[in-house]
């Protein structure tokens, strides 16, 4: 990417993924400064990666100083602090600068309203697999994109995984799939390295054995050119063990519970679009 100058506000898991991953990918820590809540956490980014990094706690002006002169402005705030943030932070935003939230719920047309002129604002919905560059990023644009600037914030999440530009109508569900996913994956990571445990594997054992199939079989998936329907059947011979398992989970009916799950999590990301700060 060429060379921007980029503010992250705010670095909860999420910023904190973000920065990790564009670091990775090769940006410079000179072009990067970070805002965070604690003295302390703006010690620790410093410390782990040389980048400038500014607390709320020690400058209150510390987002509006981070947001000044940049190229792109990443809101890693809660949903709840999106606007205030932009509020904030708006007098002293360049006329081309490229704002990107990563929050749930909180359109582009809110955010807009916050800003003076006609800034480009971008949601994006990235995930925490970003730290090691095998993220997944949701895309959406609001009324003042340009090809351009949609591309620099492309470019900019290309680093850290895939990208995948969606109409905004699409984006909280998106967040629901590739979004949560990582918490879903490690969920059932979790519950299968207890079930290991009750057949009496030590701790290590259990986990092993569970971290490696999850990496194999993502592995699988990723590379092969089958459903993840034929894959599955490949392991389950007629009447043999896999069987056994998996038709307990056909009678727990777990594509209901995915169904209510995601949409659980959709409905909680139309509230967070209705709050006001």
């Amino acid at each position: 990417m060429e060379t921007k100058q980029i503010a992250i506000l705010g670095t909860g898991s999420m910023g904190k993924a973000i920065l990790s991953g564009i670091l990775a990918a090769g940006t410079s820590p000179a072009d990067v400064r970070v805002t965070t809540k604690s003295k302390a956490s703006a010690d620790a980014i410093f410390s782990n990666h040389g980048v400038q990094a500014t607390s709320l706690e020690s400058n209150s002006a510390a987002n509006s100083s981070a947001a000044k002169d940049a190229d792109l402005v990443i809101l890693a705030v809660k949903p709840n602090m999106i606007l205030e943030t932009l509020s904030e932070v708006a007098a002293v935003l360049k006329p081309d600068c490229l704002v990107v939230s990563v929050a749930a719920g909180i359109t582009t047309a809110a955010m807009e309203e916050q800003l003076s002129g006609n800034e480009a604002v971008v949601r994006a919905m990235p995930n925490t697999p970003s730290v090691v560059g095998l993220g997944v990023t949701g895309i959406s644009k609001g009324s003042n994109v340009s090809d351009e600037k949609l591309d620099l914030a492309i470019e900019l999440f290309s680093s850290v995984g895939k990208v995948l530009v969606v109409d905004e109508s699409k984006i909280d569900a998106l967040s629901t799939i590739s979004g949560s996913g990582p918490a879903y994956v490690f969920y059932f990571a979790e519950k299968l390295i207890t079930a290991a445990k009750s057949l009496g594997f030590s701790e290590l054992e259990a986990s092993l054995m569970v971290k490696e199939t999850f990496l194999g079989s993502a592995t699988l998936l990723a590379t092969s050119s089958s459903s993840p329907e034929e894959l599955r059947q490949q392991v389950t011979s007629p009447n043999g063990t896999t069987m056994q398992a998996t038709g307990r989970f056909d009678a727990a009916d777990l594509e209901r519970v995915f169904i209510e799950a995601t949409e659980a999590a959709l409905a909680r990301a139309k509230e967070l679009g209705r709050v006001k700060p």
